[in-house]
């Protein structure tokens, strides 16, 4: 059975429910083997034992979060040449942009020699005061949909071998 492994990170919980949104879609067929893991316990055994990735996880300070930029970090030589050609997919929860973040994680996966297979989803929460960007984050019904349906298309495409 093909496995899914959905690595998120969050600090106010919007990446967190979208990884929980696309964990949701991907297992409505039960067609592959999905796990959902917070990036902090996320390890390169992981990323070996997959064989298609979903990473979710913020914007913070026009750059990757800090605990998805560790999972990266720790796993990065060991899985590398180890990955190539596996696909990938990713979410970043942003308040106003998200660009920068997703250029760090794709140079990430290009080292990794990953194949992204679907565009990368921005959801911005238009969070910019202190107290905005601080507070816990809800993301709209259409939004954890479009994520629900991305674990879907994911796992289904693993299941039939398209990925």
């Amino acid at each position: 059975m093909k496995q899914l492994a959905i690595i998120w990170h969050s600090m106010t919980g919007g990446s967190k429910a979208l990884a929980q949104a696309a964990y949701d879609g991907a297992v409505r067929g039960q067609s592959v083997h999905v796990l959902m893991l917070n990036a902090a316990e996320a390890d390169p055994e992981h990323m070996l034992a997959a064989d298609g990735y979903l990473f979710v996880f913020p914007e913070n300070l026009a750059a990757i979060s800090g605990g998805m930029k560790s999972f990266f970090d720790r796993c990065y030589y060991p899985c590398l040449g180890a990955l190539n050609g596996r696909p990938y997919a990713m979410i970043v929860c942003a308040g106003s942009d998200g660009r920068n973040a997703v250029a760090q994680a794709e140079r990430i996966a290009s080292g990794w020699r990953l194949r992204q297979i679907l565009p990368t989803v921005i959801v911005c929460t238009h969070a910019q005061t202190q107290a905005a960007i601080l507070a816990a984050k809800t993301i709209d019904g259409a939004q954890l949909s479009a994520a629900a349906e991305m674990g879907d298309q994911i796992a289904t495409g693993l299941h039939m071998g398209v990925y």
